[in-house]
């Protein structure tokens, strides 16, 4: 026999429009039972993000207590498909704005420490005043270069040059892969998670089927249409655990990127602060970018600086939508 459902409380809240469902894992409240624990099952998650019959959102947050010495909370994500993710760069400022607007870190600290499964991360933070966003600056931590921890197949062929943080590691610079639509080549940086950069440098070399048979001249990041080969990189055997896959439009000045993602496990999202860190790292590392950079996507900007103690900062915003309550079925529907 079928249990209850679960009446559980939640706020919708998104980074620069990558938006996420939270749930209170503190057990105050949120769920109807009082438990102080909650555990979804994937096909729960998938029920809850789906943006027809759900509240719908790219994944859902569940804030719980910290799991590390001094840590104020853990992030618990979970992706749209019910996978479960290593870190989500947009999430960690949510959680953030979560952790200060309920009470558990005083708003006047200006900082905390957020457990993820990719490890603690640093947050200084500003809380929102009237008519302004609540924005944080996240620790990212150091970019993970090494094409066998990131993971990708085959090995590393270019050098850090020696004006990055990184100088004289190596990485996995111009890797081919073969598409249906032609040979394409990517950088490949993790934060945490695996990335895949490609970095649009010439729109005569893209594919004019991937753009619905439109001349260079009227090829643009706005109407490429990444949802079909997003799918297909994503999957490619050259990453053992997928990827995320960036598609960037650098600029002549070097100090802005322009972008889109399509992310594992969910899709095309407005926003993704990891897949963000790892493309201005790319750019730098390629000698298209410097270390200061702000990054257009469609949710919003995002300002990433790769600094000389070799880690990545992200500062964005993290934004409130509304409150409520969703009925979830019982854990018996998966």
């Amino acid at each position: 026999m079928k249990g209850a459902a679960m009446r559980v409380e939640f706020r919708k809240m998104h980074g620069t429009g990558n938006d996420f469902v939270v749930i209170d894992g503190f057990g105050q409240g949120g769920v109807s039972d009082g438990s102080a624990a909650l555990s979804l099952s994937a096909k729960q998650v998938i029920a809850v993000c789906d943006r027809h019959f759900g509240v719908g959102a790219d994944g859902v947050i569940i804030v719980e207590p910290g799991q590390t010495p001094g840590a104020d909370g853990f992030m618990n994500y979970i992706n749209a498909d019910g996978s479960l993710a290593q870190m989500c760069g947009n999430g960690t400022r949510v959680a953030a704005k979560w952790l200060v607007e309920r009470g558990i870190v005083d708003p006047g600290a200006g900082e905390l420490i957020l457990d993820t499964r990719s490890g603690p991360k640093a947050i200084k933070f500003t809380p929102a005043a009237p008519g302004k966003d609540f924005v944080a600056t996240v620790d990212m931590g150091e970019p993970i270069l090494d094409p066998e921890r990131v993971p990708v197949t085959g090995k590393a062929n270019t050098i850090a040059p020696d004006s990055t943080p990184a100088a004289g590691a190596g990485f996995l610079s111009n890797l081919n892969i073969a598409t249906p639509w032609g040979d394409i080549l990517v950088t490949c940086v993790s934060m945490g998670n695996p990335h895949a950069i490609w970095f649009l440098d010439d729109w005569r070399d893209v594919p004019a089927e991937l753009f619905g048979g439109a001349p260079a001249s009227e090829r643009n990041l706005a109407n490429m249409e990444i949802d079909r080969i997003g799918k297909f990189l994503e999957s490619n055997p050259a990453f053992p655990e997928k990827a995320n896959i960036e598609f960037i439009v650098p600029s002549e000045s070097g100090k802005e990127l322009e972008m889109r993602v399509f992310e594992r496990g969910v899709g095309e999202t407005l926003a993704c602060g990891t897949g963000a860190c790892a493309a201005a790292v790319a750019a730098a590392l390629t000698g298209r970018g410097g270390l200061d950079t702000t990054l257009h996507l469609r949710g919003g900007d995002l300002r990433v600086e790769w600094r000389a103690d070799n880690h990545v900062y992200m500062t964005g915003p993290a934004t409130e939508s509304f409150q409520g309550v969703i009925e979830i079925p019982d854990r018996s529907m998966g």
